[in-house]
């Protein structure tokens, strides 16, 4: 595998003219075979463990079982995903510059998954304790943020190569949030379940670790073996430098305007992965209802998805967008309206469950414009910057994901929540269980509307 500009037998794509959209693509006028779809899908149970099992466990884990005060908990989830924010744009201009017989993109998405799986394990192996097994686990979670780079980037370049027309492109971006949806049902229905029959602490979390890694492994396999022998097109040159590519990144208006909603938008979801945890022992009363809230959360991207689809094509993807962010906020004020109803377990499980449906809205319109925003870029600039366009918006994503549990433990901080070194969650105040239902419920709805505004500089095609 080399990281040169232009080598390899394929031959260079006429200039100007993207992959997708070149008469001369070896795809052109056929559809995306289901071989490759359903194996770029199975991708998605990586990078839907990683996104869902760190921002689901990793929080409460450092404030309730380590013990570490919940500012500086959310400090430890921060900052590895801010060294990624640092390395995302270059590894998608190392994948930019890379030929091999196995393609530009599956080399890293084989790599890169096998040892995010290895140093998932880590981050909950529970070798050390007290303040040793804070740092054992933080180095593991940086060590894990950085090989999910080295997946993810390849990973979400890869629709824009793979996909000839814009409905194979959506196809894949279907099956992408779909599998999310699988992945983040699995991993968050097991792996808490996991935690407490391993006995909660140290011992339970270190089963959920092993459980989390195994499923990383199989997505890696599954799109590593899937895509074998897909024909991504002729081969673009990159741009001579990377200080040249975010130039043009940063000249592209609808990319940035997605970039930007993308951002905002992932606070959102980061901060309801930090609190179900929290809102499922301090609020409905036990540790048991994790499941059930993630559950309800991720269930309806398999029944809501192709609906979406369909109205995406209605409305054009960034109305249909906002008709999802609408509905996803409508859910999160029932969550912080539920405790002062009659039933609020039945109305916090349903606010879940129309968020979650919005929810599944957002990342298909999210993740189908990213491809048409890399065609678009190939085709003005007549490079190769799709390793790139899709670094950044990973970066985009990992600051997200990170920023919302940062702020969900302000939040709990500012309200007084009471860490435990026991592997157990003491007994909170009321005041420090309305914090829970504010971070919970106003933070996801205001980086909502941020979102819902910063995509209006979008145009599609």
């Amino acid at each position: 595998m080399t990281t040169a500009a232009v080598e390899g037998a394929q031959a260079p794509a006429r200039p100007g003219v993207p992959p997708a959209a070149d008469p001369a693509h070896p795809g052109a006028g056929a559809g995306l075979p289901r071989r490759v779809s359903t194996g770029y899908a199975v991708g998605a149970l990586a990078s839907g463990t990683f996104t869902t099992l760190p921002g689901l466990l990793l929080l409460p884990y450092f404030t309730d079982t380590l013990g570490v005060a919940a500012a500086a908990a959310g400090l430890a989830v921060l900052l590895p995903k801010a060294w990624v924010a640092v390395l995302n744009p270059l590894v998608g201009r190392v994948s930019d510059r890379t030929r091999s017989r196995w393609g530009a993109r599956r080399p890293y998405v084989l790599c890169g998954g096998l040892a995010m799986a290895a140093a998932f394990a880590l981050m909950f192996s529970g070798l050390a304790h007290g303040t040793a097994g804070a740092w054992l686990t933080e180095g593991g979670f940086l060590l894990t943020a950085t090989a999910f780079a080295f997946f993810q980037i390849p990973y979400a370049a890869m629709p824009a190569e793979l996909g000839a027309h814009r409905r194979d492109q959506v196809r894949l971006a279907a099956g992408r949030v779909a599998v999310i949806g699988i992945a983040a049902l699995v991993a968050g229905s097991v792996a808490p379940a996991l935690v407490e029959a391993g006995g909660g602490g140290v011992a339970g979390h270190r089963w959920a670790g092993l459980f989390g890694a195994a499923v990383i492994a199989a997505g890696a396999l599954g799109v590593f073996l899937g895509t074998a022998g897909a024909r991504p097109g002729p081969v673009l040159a990159s741009e001579p430098s990377l200080l040249r590519q975010l130039r043009v990144a940063r000249g592209d208006a609808p990319f940035m305007a997605l970039l930007r909603a993308a951002t905002v938008q992932t606070v959102a979801t980061g901060v309801l992965l930090a609190g179900a945890p929290y809102l499922a022992r301090q609020v409905l009363g036990g540790a048991g209802w994790t499941g059930a809230l993630v559950a309800c959360f991720v269930a309806p991207n398999f029944v809501s998805t192709p609906v979406w689809s369909r109205l995406g094509v209605r409305l054009g993807g960034r109305r249909a967008y906002t008709a999802s962010c609408m509905l996803f906020s409508a859910g999160c004020v029932l969550v912080l309206v539920a405790p002062v109803l009659p039933v609020p377990v039945p109305v916090v499980l349903a606010g879940m469950l129309l968020a979650g449906t919005g929810h599944a809205g957002q990342l298909l319109f999210l993740y189908a414009m990213l491809p048409e925003c890399i065609a678009r870029a190939a085709e003005r600039t007549g490079t190769r910057g799709g390793g790139l366009l899709a670094g950044l918006f990973s970066t985009g994503e990992a600051v997200g994901l990170a920023v919302g549990p940062f702020l969900f433990a302000l939040v709990l901080q500012a309200f007084g929540y009471l860490s435990s070194d026991s592997g157990r969650a003491v007994e909170q105040t009321s005041l420090a269980e309305l914090g829970i239902l504010v971070g919970m419920a106003v933070v996801p709805v205001l980086a909502t509307a941020i979102a819902a505004v910063s995509l209006r500089g979008y145009r599609s095609n």
